[in-house]
């Protein structure tokens, strides 16, 4: 299971790109919002209904995905749902991914310490003890970050990667004219 994390202000793009090519790819994947309420209004309007709320998100996954945007970003950094399935993911030893500028949060909080890891330009400064990358999307162990909006295919196609191999990934990438 992957749980793709949603808070008010979340880039739209940087969410349901990858939700799509991940579900196209077979995987199990849940939206969740991180309130009690399923309707998510991402940062430029649109109004999603996620599959699960907070409290029904609970449970066995592979990876949680943190999508940027402002003030998603914010909104995630302070949420304890998204404090505690980080917590259980490396306790885990599960898969983490941020994308834009959401992996901040996971500066914040050490877990990008000694790892590669990409950003939004502006947020290095939150990649705490992190060499910056110069790629779009970069895995280093059990992290996966993006650079932004502009990289959400190849984040997505990333995340199809780790869990159904290269050549799936690749076929997809044709298979929707982008690779």
């Amino acid at each position: 299971m992957i749980y793709f994390f949603l808070a008010d202000g979340f880039e739209e793009i940087e969410a349901l790109c990858p939700v799509d090519l991940c579900r196209r790819a077979g995987l199990e994947v849940k939206t969740v919002s991180i309130t009690e309420n399923k309707e998510v209004t991402g940062s430029h309007g649109i109004t999603v209904l996620a599959d699960l709320t907070a409290k029904d998100a609970l449970g066995a996954f592979d990876m949680i995905v943190l999508p940027g945007g402002m003030p998603g970003t914010k909104h995630l950094d302070a949420s304890p749902v998204v404090e505690n399935a980080l917590a259980e993911a490396v306790q885990n030893d599960k898969y983490i991914a941020a994308i834009c500028a959401a992996p901040m949060v996971l500066g914040k909080r050490g877990l990008l310490r000694g790892k590669e890891a990409i950003s939004f330009p502006g947020f290095e400064q939150y990649l705490e003890g992190a060499t910056v990358s110069e790629k779009r999307v970069v895995l280093d162990g059990k992290i996966l970050t993006g650079a932004g909006m502009g990289v959400s295919h190849d984040f997505g196609l990333a995340i199809v990667e780790i869990f159904c191999g290269k050549e799936t990934a690749d076929k997809l990438g044709s298979a929707i004219l982008y690779k």
